[in-house]
């Protein structure tokens, strides 16, 4: 599964309905290909850039991504932001959590563009550690549910 790298991709999956949630956790998913990949032109001489002549001029330069018509395609994104994980180390711990789980799901999840959400903190008291091995079990099994929610959504649909 490919990460979403794109902030407009990010934006737009956020501004739909979570899909699934969980007590820490809300899946957004948008249906949408992206854009194709522009076609390359030559500016004339004055204009060249000194590090390339060959630059875009239909589309910005993170949408020039090639996709295969017929390959299955799914983006995934993980927000986890400071005001719910403080720590560096737990926000990395669930972005890991994050992205193994939805690759064990990729086959049963639709296409289109996913992001996962934090949108609760986890207790410092009952997880002191950053990265505690109980902290990565919760984060996981919780994981597991809002995946496994959110693929029985698509094949009912």
């Amino acid at each position: 599964m490919d990460r979403l790298v794109r902030s407009s991709e990010f934006e737009r999956a956020l501004r739909s309905r979570s899909r699934a949630t969980t007590v820490h956790f809300a899946v957004h998913h948008v249906h949408r290909q992206p854009a194709s990949a522009p076609v390359a032109t030559k500016l004339p001489p004055h204009q060249e850039l000194s590090t390339d002549s060959l630059i875009s001029t239909d589309h910005p330069v993170d949408d020039s991504v090639e996709i295969a018509a017929d390959a299955p395609w799914r983006q995934l994104g993980a927000v986890v932001p400071k005001r719910h994980a403080r720590r560096s180390v737990t926000r990395s711990l669930l972005k890991r959590q994050i992205y193994g789980v939805a690759e064990r799901h990729r086959d049963r999840l639709a296409e289109g563009v996913w992001v996962v959400r934090l949108r609760a903190p986890f207790d410092r008291e009952v997880f002191p550690s950053a990265a505690s091995d109980a902290l990565k079990a919760m984060a996981r099994s919780e994981l597991e549910a809002l995946f496994g929610a959110a693929t029985t959504l698509d094949s009912r649909a």
